[in-house]
C-alpha cells in the first residue's frame, strides 16, 4: 500500500450538521456585534453627545456616526434623542428633550417645541402574540409642534398645521389647521400666507 493510499483511507470529511452549526453561530456572533455597536453609538449620543453644549458638534455626530440626516441651519437643542431613519429639512428647530423614533420626515421650517414624543411603531392591541406595527410620521414644512404633544405612528402633520401642547395627534392633521386635545380635533385655521425662515442659534443650548 503506498502512502497515498494510506493517506485516502485516513481522510475524514466533517459532517455537514457541524458545518452548518458552525455557520449557525457566526452568523448570531455577526448579528449581535451589529446591534450591539448600533446601540452602543446610539447610547453614546443619546446618553451622553446629547448634552453636549454645541449644536455643531451634536449635528456631526449625529450625520456621520447614526447617519440622520440634517439640513442646513437647523438647530437641534440638548437632550433630544434619535433612533431610526430620521430625515430633518432646513431651517428646523427641535426643542430640548424631544425623542425621536422611527422612521420619520421633518422638512423646512419645521418647529417642534421642547419634550415631544414622535414614534412610528406599537403593538398591535389585539394580537395575540402582541406584535408590532410600523408607520412612517411626516411633518410638513412650516408645522408648528407645541410642548409635550405627542404624535402617533403613520401620522402626517400638514404644510403649516399646528398641534397645540400637550395635545396627541392621532390622525392626519390638513394643512394650516389648528389641533389641539387628547385625541386632537381641530379649533382653528391659522394664516395661510406664512413664510418666514427659522434662523435660532442660541448658546449653550
Amino acid at each position: 500500500m503506498t502512502i497515498k493510499d494510506t493517506l485516502r483511507k485516513r481522510k475524514t470529511t466533517i459532517p455537514v450538521k457541524y458545518l452548518l452549526r458552525v455557520y449557525i453561530f457566526l452568523l448570531k456572533f455577526y448579528n449581535g456585534t451589529i446591534h450591539f455597536f448600533k446601540a452602543f453609538k446610539n447610547y453614546l449620543y443619546n446618553d451622553w453627545l446629547t448634552n453636549f453644549p454645541s449644536n455643531t458638534i451634536r449635528i456631526l455626530y449625529l450625520k456621520k456616526i447614526m447617519r440622520v440626516k440634517v439640513g442646513e441651519s437647523t438647530f437641534i437643542h440638548m437632550g433630544c434623542r434619535f433612533e431610526g431613519n430620521i430625515d430633518i429639512g432646513n431651517n428646523t428647530v427641535l426643542g430640548r428633550n424631544c425623542i425621536f423614533k422611527g422612521e420619520i420626515i421633518i422638512k423646512n421650517n419645521v418647529s417642534i417645541t421642547a419634550e415631544t414624543y414622535i414614534f412610528t411603531s406599537s403593538h398591535i392591541v389585539n394580537d395575540p402574540d402582541f406584535n408590532c406595527f410600523y408607520k412612517a410620521v411626516v411633518i410638513e414644512d412650516y408645522a408648528w409642534i407645541g410642548a409635550r404633544a405627542m404624535i402617533m405612528p403613520g401620522v402626517t402633520i400638514g404644510k403649516g398645521a399646528v398641534l397645540a401642547a400637550l395635545s396627541v395627534a392621532t390622525k392626519d392633521i390638513p394643512d394650516f389647521n389648528i389641533f389641539a386635545g387628547t385625541p386632537a380635533k381641530s379649533i382653528g385655521l391659522r394664516n395661510s400666507e406664512i413664510k418666514y425662515k427659522l434662523n435660532y442659534f442660541p448658546f449653550f443650548q
